[in-house]
């Protein structure tokens, strides 16, 4: 219990600093205190301008980091699965795909994009249940399932890149993870969307912890399997999708930041989702906030530093696990 106190403090702690840093380190440098004052000073030009382009950014990394992470968390509770992760087995592919040829193709039903990446993210990890299922989840089977699906749509999306023209403009946009010139209207859709399927991942907490048993157990004491496998797939989808629409696709958040967590505050989905959203934000703001700040005026995509950490990061737990 103090080892899981501790952690939250800490993170909570840690997540604050690199807000409050993120907020006045950039081409507009601000001192602490002066961006105290700036707060509640109208018509400060400085902070007018950290208002209009560095908040949104912040908060737009903030929510994709705990959408992912929880996301994460959410699979490989469904598929018991350790490497699970929607960057991995292609959920975030197959949204980033429809989400493009949405764009490209049907550019009046933009606004709509949520829904239809959610759609092109389901259908993937459809996909991949449907193609790895023979008796039962075969976790090595699965992981091989989800790396050709993401093959897949990579591939496709990558096809219609080439195509070039205005496409290359929604391409970058979507597959690009750079959260530069994100505004409040990026942040109402993934603080809309992000908190719903939040807060349904908390309330499912306990079908997560029963998930971790046989199926023929929880079956056994009238938990029905099937149905909550489904829903926690379809919440899991939601906050993957929602931040490949706003942020992009960034691998690896999933995979991270679960097994990060499970080894600071325990197994327990009542304790280790809510601790994971926060890590999560954690992580991808300090690497949006490295990626844009380290080579000045050059920045480096959050997606690129996170998949500079999580490549190792695979490659040590499938030699431990």
């Amino acid at each position: 219990m103090t080892k899981r106190i501790v952690s939250y403090a800490v993170v909570a702690v840690l997540l604050i600093v690199t807000i409050v840093y993120s907020a006045t380190t950039g081409s507009i440098k601000i001192g602490f205190f002066e961006f105290l004052g700036a707060l509640f000073e109208p018509g400060n030009s400085q902070m007018e301008a950290i208002r209009d382009l560095r908040f949104p950014r912040m908060i737009v990394a903030l929510f994709a980091g705990a959408a992912l992470s929880v996301s994460g968390v959410l699979l490989q509770s469904v598929m018991r699965n350790p490497l699970a992760d929607a960057g991995i087995i292609g959920i975030s592919s197959g949204a980033a795909f429809v989400q493009l040829f949405i764009i490209s193709f049907f550019p009046a039903l933009f606004f709509m994009t949520p829904l239809f990446a959610f759609m092109g993210g389901a259908f993937a990890c459809f996909l991949v249940f449907a193609l790895s299922w023979r008796s039962g989840l075969s976790p090595l089977k699965l992981i091989l399932v989800g790396i050709a699906i993401n093959a897949m749509f990579t591939g496709l999306t990558e096809a219609f890149i080439s195509f070039g023209g205005s496409l290359n403009v929604s391409a970058s946009s979507v597959i690009g993870s750079n959260l530069t010139m994100r505004t409040w209207s990026d942040v109402s859709t993934i603080a809309t969307y992000g908190t719903i399927g939040l807060i349904l991942s908390f309330v499912l907490y306990s079908w997560c912890n029963l998930l971790v048993l046989q199926d023929k157990t929880a079956k056994s004491i009238g938990f029905h399997v099937t149905r909550a496998r489904l829903i926690i797939a379809a919440v899991a989808v939601l906050l993957a999708a929602i931040s490949v629409v706003v942020a992009g696709v960034i691998s690896f958040v999933g995979l991270l930041v679960p097994h990060i967590a499970r080894r600071l505050v325990g197994y327990d989905h009542k304790v280790l989702i809510p601790f994971t959203a926060l890590l999560g934000a954690l992580i991808i703001l300090l690497a949006d906030t490295i990626g844009r700040t380290i080579v000045s005026p050059l920045e480096i995509p959050a997606s690129t530093i996170m998949a500079i950490i999580g490549g190792p990061f695979l490659i040590f737990l499938l030699r431990k696990e």
